[in-house]
């Protein structure tokens, strides 16, 4: 189902022409990367201390990134070795947000990890639940 959705995610981004894709993209109909492996998936979580959602888990084995589907606005996904907490991408995000008196954020921010938008104006954000029975926030974030 998801193999299907981004499918017809690369062929509509494809045909509006907004953004430039690659020949092969184009021939391909297809956004994505080449699925990452499970021991790619591993080695993150380990690296990072934890264990990705499943339905992240499930997207990364069939596309180890995605292109962005506007050059306007909409960040690509990252591959899983570029993967990281904001904090060790950004840091200055977090502390910005903390100096605001937003420190909600800044401490949700803190915590994040940055699956998208390395070097974009928007992120792909997901934060890890704090405790064991508690779900994964998925942010789409722009300062």
């Amino acid at each position: 189902m998801i193999k299907n959705l981004l499918k017809k995610i690369s062929e509509l981004a494809i045909k509006s022409g907004d953004t430039q894709y690659s020949k092969e993209q184009i021939e391909s109909r297809w956004l994505g990367n080449y699925p990452a492996s499970v021991e790619g998936i591993e080695y993150a979580e380990k690296k990072l201390g934890i264990k990705f959602p499943q339905d992240y888990r499930d997207f990364l084995l069939l596309t180890n990134g995605f292109a962005a589907t506007s050059n306007h606005t909409e960040p690509r996904f990252e591959a899983i070795e570029n993967v990281d907490y904001l904090v060790n991408i950004d840091s200055f995000m977090v502390e910005t947000w903390n100096e605001k008196g937003l420190e909600d954020i800044g401490k949700e921010l803190a915590r994040s990890i940055l699956i998208g938008g390395i070097e974009e104006e928007q992120y792909f954000l997901i934060i890890p639940p704090k405790s064991l029975n508690g779900h994964w926030k998925y942010w789409k974030f722009a300062s």
